[in-house]
């Protein structure tokens, strides 16, 4: 830290231009002071003079020794002239011929040609200079003029004197005080410097032990050496920070308490202040907040349009709003209630309570569609049995030809039903954890390639482009048979719900947890608000649009728990005529 930005410089710098000043104050009285007293003195030892030798001209006005007298007391470096009118004066003998001119000039000053008319004695300061105003004063004279009469004529006696005697010393003493003022700033210096530090060296204690508190340090102490303010400040300083660690602990202890409790919490819990900023969040929370995100809504806002106001609703009626949003397929029952102040008397925010209720419309709309589903399922076939077996029991076909169509019909219609029941039976094992995987290492690239080499002549029968991008071709350990029912699941819908001149696409990645397989595709997608039922059986997105595509609505279901039997898991992300990916990851066999 610079010196003059800290409180030793400052209040030194203080000190030292205070006492500058007033000395320097000082100075310039003294100096004005002494140079006064000087010009007093000479003013009235000049008019002593003046008053002397005029008395001394009255006094040897018949002999005629007055003038020899006057010229002999007066010595340098005073001057005198003896005027016995405007006109006739004397200078002393040894003056030299340039003094000539400055002794008219005295003799015609106004005020002192009065000598010569009121008998008036007169000192003053006269300048030789056409411009006063641009000389130095010690180029001035000082004149002192005293009348005499002799013989009845009025005349003058003037004593002057230059004030560039003055000069040496005016210099002398101005040399004696400016010393003087410099050795005062120097002690006042070092002075200033010892009071300075004495009385900062506390602070600047107090200033670290300050940092070290607001870096959590609150077991830091003050010493208190003295027992005026500063050793006052001190002890205030240590109390504060003692009961600073006190309150400091006590938050920590309630905010642990709090942090608990909601990450504990199923339900999301978001506070929020009066503006609408988030403040507090828990992890459910952070998820509701996180799929509404991936939703791939564009929002300059950092929460839902319809949480939002809600939020504001709740603000400004200060009553509890609840509404249910839907977001990525899942089911939100949001409950905004308003938080007071402390005193009760105002809306300082408000606290939402979010609530997943995706498991409970789950199991609503099982139960509304399982009957309506399987009867759906057995229907058609059945149907389709019923009347073609009657047209062949009533004769209502003649040729042979159509009596085997017909047969076929129903044979194959017998063979869905079957392939129904079976993958039922299937299903309610895997679900009752009756099923046994066989491991085996195979090389994953080979194997995927493999799969989708059977479905090449369908892909290219629906001009339906299979591409794959594996990353590595290592061995991993899973059971094959049913991976690849998974696989050829997956394949054959993607291909199935794919438009022409579409494309199914299969990725491979792995880690160090396992690898990753995503199938996708670009067809026409699956809605929004069937994504969370894909996995169910009996459930199809759209009727009619799988009516026809061999579909018994029990695929995705069986591919769901042998991917659970891997201890894997799979998730499912599509967008509306945009597309579909499937995504697959199997954990390293332990």
């Amino acid at each position: 830290m610079r010196l003059w930005r800290s409180v030793v410089g400052k209040l030194w710098m203080t000190i030292l231009v205070l006492v500058s000043f007033v000395l320097i104050i000082l100075t310039i009285l003294l100096l004005e002071f002494f140079e006064k007293y000087h010009v007093s003195q000479i003013e009235q030892e000049l008019a002593n003079q003046a008053n002397k030798v005029s008395s001394i001209l009255e006094a040897h006005a018949g002999d005629g020794l007055g003038e020899e007298i006057v010229f002999e007391i007066v010595d340098k470096p005073l001057g005198v002239i003896i005027a016995y009118n405007e006109e006739d004066f004397r200078l002393s003998p040894d003056a030299p011929e340039q003094d000539i001119k400055p002794a008219k000039n005295l003799l015609n000053d106004p005020d002192v040609m009065k000598v010569f008319t009121g008998g008036k004695h007169i000192v003053k300061e006269i300048s030789q200079t056409e411009y006063p105003n641009r000389v130095s004063r010690y180029e001035n004279v000082i004149v002192a003029a005293a009348p005499f009469q002799i013989n009845d004529q009025n005349g003058a006696i003037l004593i002057y004197q230059s004030l560039s005697v003055l000069k040496d010393t005016t210099q002398k003493t101005t040399r004696i005080i400016l010393l003087s003022a410099g050795i005062a700033i120097v002690l006042t210096t070092f002075f200033a410097f010892f009071l300075s530090t004495r009385i900062t060296a506390p602070l600047r204690k107090m200033k670290e032990a300050a940092f070290q508190v607001s870096k959590g340090e609150f077991d830091t102490k003050v010493p208190f050496l003295s027992h005026d303010e500063i050793g006052e400040l001190a002890i205030a300083f240590n109390q504060m920070a003692k009961r600073l660690k006190i309150n400091m602990n006590v938050l920590s202890q309630e905010k642990e308490q709090l942090k608990s409790i909601l990450s504990s919490m199923a339900d999301g819990v978001m506070t929020f202040s009066k503006s609408g900023d988030v403040l507090i969040t828990n992890p459910p929370a952070e998820r509701f907040l996180q799929q509404w995100h991936n939703e791939g809504k564009t929002s300059k806002n950092l929460i839902p349009g319809e949480l939002a106001d809600l939020l504001a609703q709740a603000i400004s009626t200060e009553t509890e709003q609840t509404e249910e949003l839907k977001i990525q397929g899942r089911y939100y029952v949001v409950i905004v209630s308003p938080l007071y102040t402390q005193n009760q008397q105002s809306v300082r925010g408000a606290v939402a309570v979010i609530r997943d209720m995706t498991e409970e419309r789950r199991l609503d709309k099982l139960r509304n569609d399982f009957v309506s589903n399987v009867s759906h399922e057995l229907r058609t076939p059945i149907s389709m049995l019923q009347g073609y077996s009657e047209a062949i029991i009533d004769d209502i076909v003649d040729s042979e030809e159509e009596k085997k169509e017909l047969a076929k019909i129903i044979y194959d219609e017998s063979l869905r039903i079957g392939r129904l029941v079976n993958e039922l039976l299937d299903l309610a094992k895997m679900e009752a954890g009756h099923m046994s995987l066989n491991y085996d290492n195979l090389e994953i690239g080979a194997f995927i390639q493999r799969i989708m080499h059977k479905f090449g002549g369908i892909a290219k029968e629906k001009q339906v482009k299979l591409e794959s991008q594996l990353s590595d071709n290592q061995l991993f350990s899973m059971d094959p048979d049913r991976i690849e029912q998974v696989l050829t699941n997956l394949i054959d819908n993607a291909i199935r719900h794919t438009a022409e001149n579409g494309c199914v696409t299969v990725t491979q990645t792995r880690n160090a947890a396992g690898i990753t397989i995503k199938v996708s595709d670009n067809g026409s997608g699956i809605p929004e608000e069937d994504l969370p039922f894909v996995f169910e059986r009996f459930y199809k997105a759209d009727k009619a649009r799988t009516r026809g595509k061999a579909g018994t609505g029990l695929g995705l279901a069986i591919v769901k728990n042998i991917v659970d039997a891997h201890k894997g898991e799979i998730t499912v992300q599509s967008i509306v005529d945009v597309g579909t990916t499937f995504i697959i990851f199997l954990p390293n066999a332990k």
